[in-house]
């Protein structure tokens, strides 16, 4: 689909078609939680539950295929304990495609007019600080966003005050005592950062960087979700590491760190559906 046809269309209004064509072809009528799933993150789907229904992400309005090796690019639901309904978007459209910013943030609306009250987002990212090895996960504790644009446009004042909800992040350290939390700066990419680029990341209070997320979490906020983000850190920043960058490491490292990945993020959706039960 080309850049005319996603702004020709309002985004709105294909996020409520995605979130019926969803209801039609699944049966279900609204979610509780979703998740998007990015390098690394993706052995969690298996551990959350009976999957319930499974598509592939270009059969629904808005979703395409990814482009990105290490991304899945199907749309499951999956009913965990306690009957809560996740929706799992194994499809992700990166800024840097060029599809525009309302398809990278068309999932998040879709999971909105699906019902979803909570989203987790995750990604794999370069850290600036030395103690996070390759293989670490991260809360985001806040972000910034070097991207240059916004999926919230018009007269639309949205507060970004702990739009990485407090609460959420602390059912996350229950269940992993042992994590620490970051700033997450979203470049534009498809480019790794420069080393100038990275200190002046580090300058303006980041310690994690990379090409999602943000503006994500942007669109989730002006759709009233509460909102959670986890890091895993693939590779030391450019200027910090001592070894070029390249994409094969972000997945080597995503495969290696998977399993634990994997349990973490299972277990902190399940934490979060036990609270939205009561």
């Amino acid at each position: 689909m080309t850049e005319n046809a996603h702004t020709a269309t309002d985004p709105y209004e294909l996020a409520k078609d995605a979130a019926q064509a969803l209801r039609s072809a699944s049966g279900i009528d609204r979610i509780d939680i979703a998740v998007t799933l990015g390098s690394g993150w993706s052995g969690a789907a298996e551990l959350l539950g009976t999957e319930l229904f499974s598509a592939p992400a270009d059969s629904i309005p808005g979703f395409q295929k990814p482009q990105v090796d290490g991304h899945v690019g199907t749309l499951r639901i999956f009913e965990v304990e306690g009957g809560a309904r996740v929706l799992v978007l194994g499809a992700r459209t990166h800024y840097y495609e060029g599809k525009g910013v309302n398809a990278t943030v068309h999932g998040v609306r879709t999971a909105a007019e699906f019902g979803a009250s909570t989203l987790v987002l995750t990604n794999g990212c370069g850290g600036l600080n030395e103690q996070w090895r390759p293989g670490s996960p991260v809360l985001i504790a806040d972000h910034i966003n070097f991207t240059g644009d916004s999926p919230i446009t018009g007269a639309t004042f949205v507060d970004q005050t702990d739009i990485y909800t407090p609460r959420l992040r602390e059912i996350a350290k229950k269940v992993d005592s042992s994590l620490d939390e970051g700033v997450y700066m979203q470049f534009r990419g498809p480019f790794y950062e420069s080393p100038a680029e990275v200190h002046m990341a580090r300058v303006l209070g980041a310690n994690l960087v990379g090409m999602s997320t943000a503006l994500e979490a942007m669109a989730a906020r002006e759709a009233g979700l509460d909102v959670l983000g986890f890091s895993l850190v693939t590779n030391l920043a450019a200027g910090i590491s001592p070894t070029p960058l390249n994409h094969e490491e972000v997945v080597e490292a995503g495969r290696a760190a998977a399993p634990r990945l994997a349990k973490l993020l299972s277990d902190t959706i399940h934490a979060i559906a036990k609270e939205t039960d009561r």
